[in-house]
């Protein structure tokens, strides 16, 4: 499991790029790269990283369930996620 302050950085990270985006939307339409390298850091969407709802896991990410392959394995096997059951042959 994350420890709880990755987890925040993340959820902080990902408030900063919905306030700053129609900014910046408008600082890239206008070619005023000056003033999008006055922006924080932050305020990029390339910096946000798909983490786990659940466990706050980066690596393993299912983007169609937002939680990381171990989460899902676990659930799946428990029949908590509609429409998944392990696959037997």
């Amino acid at each position: 499991m994350a420890k709880e302050s990755m987890k925040a950085r993340e959820r902080k990270r990902e408030a900063t790029v919905a306030k700053y985006a129609e900014k910046r939307k408008a600082l890239k339409e206008a070619g005023d790269f000056e003033g999008l390298q006055k922006l924080p850091k932050d305020a990029s969407p390339v910096r946000l990283h798909n983490r786990c709802k659940l466990t706050g896991r980066p690596r393993g990410y299912m983007r169609t369930f937002g939680i990381s392959r171990v989460t899902f394995r676990e659930m799946a096997n428990k029949g908590l996620i509609p429409g998944v059951k392990k696959a037997s042959w």
